[in-house]
């Protein structure tokens, strides 16, 4: 059977298939002359015999059918790219494969040639979308005299569909399409007609099927602007914000099928509720830190308003060199949109005991405050609490109370938290807080700043970079709990170096934690190929005894090697770091851990 429809390109795509002990089962030649390799290579993977071939196991009837479904796989690639015009041989074993009755397959396939004579390339002797909305941007090479792509076509229509989605006519729809392909001429004449129907606004929240959330609280986290000129991206927030609860498995907020009195448009939800309980657990892995384990059990629907109930404990330094092991036990409630559909109320509470080389702290924490998502990519926290510390450390053995007011805000547009590849994640966290017994007054601030670049589309080298700066003041360093000052070397500062190595010696030799710190870290990830990667980086961190890093002070370093086996879920990492200056007690350290470093 031949296919008059396109293709002319010069290929030769030979696959042989061996199988243990002998010669292949078939044997696929694709000749496609005067192609490109690039299209070469697309019709080959758009090839159902090919792809049969390969496998090797593939009986003679599922062979003859892959042959016959090719004809149209391989038109579906010249129309994709403007070919109208092509010629298409699939011959089995010598016959055309068209002409094999689907009863009538041979009782073996050795052999199939495709030969592609793609023809002449069409172009647009007419490129029309109308109306149009007002800002409409059409592809570019949507125009007359342009290459006639076939997912031009589709492309243009899409972009006018939405646009007028975007102008608040949601069911707008395609009315007409008259394309035409013109072989002597070459030519292909496209004509779209659309309706778009009137301007609507928002009506209800139709919520037709049962969830265990509340239908009243669903409609306060979703938000939807009732009232309002229709628009996608507000409902794609309504739904984000549905997601982002945690209660659902699946969202899908859908327009109604009928417009209602006064252009009003419902929005029907299609909701699925998510496991109500969730349990997790944790664990990293270090030569001098040792062992950290985490757990956490979760609740997602605590009171039937979406509310999820955390409680979180954490057991750290097992076995390990790092002045003890360290416990923490937390709760934390939350609330979904309180106030408004965007904010969060939560409440929690902490009992830690942290047994540092340079200190041990055990601290009772409750507070609570408000989150705010702002959008997509930046959100924040604001709260306060109290804070009870009971301290050993260069000062003695001493009690501090403390009111404090936490501000975090997060602006993160990172493909992915654990494996970033791109985008970048700045951080900043400041506390205030209040002596109330034994304690000074002052502020803390931490920010961290990370960016990331990738360079190849497979196998790429990714750079990613790394800046931290901390600061205590107003309060000395003997009315702060120790946990709130900086210390370097570890894991999340300066790999190669001790965990908390660097710091500040007091007069008497003893050692506490600085006032402000900078560090810095660089990596350079290299795939080897879709599981494995390999990675370089150097960190290096100065802690100072003053707000701004000025007086006493110093500065480590390291650098290492590390390796990455991708799970789906997050890259399983180890680091294998050695210190570059500083006496740092041993040659090396090693770090494992699920996600990048950073």
């Amino acid at each position: 059977m031949l296919a008059r429809p396109f293709i002319s390109a010069s290929l030769s795509a030979f696959l042989a298939i061996y199988l243990a002990g002998s010669v292949l089962a078939t044997e696929v030649n694709l000749t496609a002359p005067g192609a490109s390799e690039g299209f070469t290579d697309r019709l080959k993977s758009a090839s159902l015999s090919i792809q049969s071939a390969a496998d090797g196991n593939a009986a003679p009837q599922d062979l003859l059918a892959a042959a016959q479904a090719d004809y149209n796989r391989l038109i579906g690639v010249l129309y994709a790219a403007g070919y109208y015009g092509p010629v298409i041989s699939i011959k089995v074993d010598g016959r055309e494969a068209g002409s094999v009755p689907p009863l009538g397959a041979p009782s073996q396939v050795n052999r199939i040639d495709i030969t592609v004579d793609q023809g002449a390339p069409f172009t647009f002797s007419r490129a029309e979308v109308t109306p149009l909305a007002p800002g409409t941007k059409l592809p570019e090479e949507f125009r007359t005299g342009a290459q006639a792509r076939g997912d031009l076509v589709q492309n243009a229509a899409d972009a006018s569909v939405a646009a007028w989605r975007d102008a608040g006519h949601a069911k707008v729809a395609v009315t007409g399409q008259k394309i035409t392909a013109l072989h002597p001429q070459s030519a292909l004449s496209a004509q779209i007609t659309l309706a778009p129907g009137p301007r609507l606004t928002f009506g209800a929240l139709n919520i037709p099927g049962e969830s265990r959330v509340r239908d009243a609280r669903i409609r306060e986290i979703a938000g939807l602007p009732t009232g309002e000129i229709y628009d996608p991206a507000k409902l794609k927030r309504s739904a984000d914000r549905l997601r982002r609860s945690g209660a659902f498995r699946s969202v899908a907020l859908k327009d109604a099928e009928d417009i209602g009195p006064g252009d009003r448009l419902d929005i029907n939800a299609e909701l699925a509720d998510a496991r109500r309980r969730r349990v997790g657990v944790g664990i990293e892995l270090s030569s001098l830190e040792g062992l950290g384990l985490s757990a956490f059990w979760l609740h997602r629907n605590l009171l039937g308003g979406a509310e999820r109930l955390r409680f979180d404990i954490e057991v750290g330094g097992i076995g390990g060199n790092s002045g003890g092991e360290d416990y923490s036990l937390g709760v934390r409630f939350e609330r979904p949109a309180t106030f408004t559909p965007d904010t969060g109320l939560y409440l929690g509470a902490t009992i830690s005991e942290e047994s540092e080389p340079e200190y041990r702290e055990r601290k009772v924490e409750v507070g609570g405050g408000f989150t705010h998502i702002f959008s997509d990519e930046l959100e924040g926290e604001l709260g306060i609490g109290y804070r009870y510390s009971e301290i050993d450390d260069a000062f003695g053995s001493r009690t501090i109370e403390q009111l404090f007011a936490p501000a975090e805000l997060r602006w993160d547009t990172r493909d992915d938290p654990l494996d970033a590849n791109r985008g970048f994640y700045i951080g900043l966290d400041t506390t205030a807080f209040l002596g109330l017994s034994g304690g000074g007054n002052g502020t803390r601030v931490f920010a961290d700043a990370r960016a990331y670049r990738t360079i190849g589309a497979e196998d790429g080298l990714t750079f990613a970079a790394r800046a931290q700066l901390g600061t205590v003041a107003g309060a000395s360093t003997a009315d702060v709990p120790p946990g709130l000052l900086f210390f370097s070397g570890g894991p999340d500062t300066v790999r190669g170096q001790p965990y908390q190595s660097l710091a500040i010696t007091l007069p008497g030799g003893q050692r506490v934690g600085g006032r402000s710190f900078l560090g810095f870290s660089g990596e350079i990830r290299a795939d080897i190929n879709d599981t494995f990667q390999i990675v370089a980086f150097a960190d290096t961190g100065f802690i100072g005894g003053d707000a701004l890093g000025e007086g006493v002070g110093d500065w480590h370093s390291g650098a290492g090697l590390g390796g990455r086996y991708n799970t789906g879920l997050g890259p399983i990492r180890i680091d294998l770091a050695t210190p570059l200056d500083g006496d740092a007690g041993q040659d090396f350290e090693i770090y494992i851990g699920i996600g990048q470093a950073f």
